[in-house]
């Protein structure tokens, strides 16, 4: 069982970040996606581009804070940035989004566990939700991003089994699984960085399968994400 959630959509500011809002009285996730290029930027502002909280222009290569309450992503000048990687900062309302990527190419995941959690494409993301207190589950697609509503059972037994790549800071990081020729990938990322995906996906999506362009899209995509976690 799935349900559509509005999660990835355009917010106010020329770098076409993305936002999202779930519908009233649907389950709370903890922030919306940030469109969020992972290569090398140059280290200019860009027109109209400034820190939402103090309100200097950044760089296109700009850190990014989570508005926990209104489920939102900000932009935000380095000192912003490091002002809210302080705990309880504005009472806990808002938290720097962590700029770490960790990658595992062979994690203890078999097709077995996968096929339990019932995700139709090839990857999925996971992030604890301080809001209901435990894991959720979302895929990218056509529409967006969707989350899985079956039990989470056997991804208990996969966390169990990677304990060091389930050390994650709730609702500002990620755990983001990859299929990819009979194995599994596993990347630990930044929350925006899982949206910055499920843009890609929606944007380039085309027929049943979604084309050779999405998938193609995607591939470089995960490439870039090895190169900023350090893997080949």
């Amino acid at each position: 069982m799935t349900r559509e959630e509005g999660l990835p959509g355009l917010i106010t500011g020329a770098a076409g970040r993305l936002a999202a809002a779930l519908p009233p009285g649907a389950r709370p996730g903890p922030l919306a996606g940030l469109g969020r290029l992972l290569g090398p930027q140059p280290e200019r502002p860009r027109p109209g581009e400034r820190c939402e909280f103090c309100g200097l222009e950044v760089p296109d290569a700009h850190s990014h804070v989570a508005d926990l309450e209104n489920r939102g992503v900000m932009c935000a000048c380095r000192s912003c940035y490091l002002l809210f990687t302080q705990s309880g900062a504005a009472g806990g309302r808002f938290r720097s989004i962590p700029e770490r990527y960790r990658y595992d190419p062979e994690p203890q995941l078999s097709g077995g566990q996968w096929d339990e959690l019932q995700i139709p494409v090839r990857m999925a993301f996971f992030f604890r939700n301080s809001a209901i207190g435990g894991w959720v589950c979302f895929y990218p697609g056509p529409g967006g991003a969707t989350e899985s509503l079956l039990p989470l059972d056997a991804w208990a037994a996969v966390l169990a089994a990677n304990p060091a790549m389930s050390e994650i800071d709730d609702d500002v990081e990620a755990l983001l699984v990859q299929r990819v020729q009979g194995r599994f990938e596993l990347f630990a990322v930044p929350i925006d960085a899982c949206y910055e995906l499920v843009g890609i996906m929606r944007a380039r999506w085309k027929g049943f399968d979604g084309g050779t362009e999405v998938w193609a899209a995607a591939g470089e995509f995960f490439s870039r994400l090895r190169t900023r976690a350090g893997g080949p």
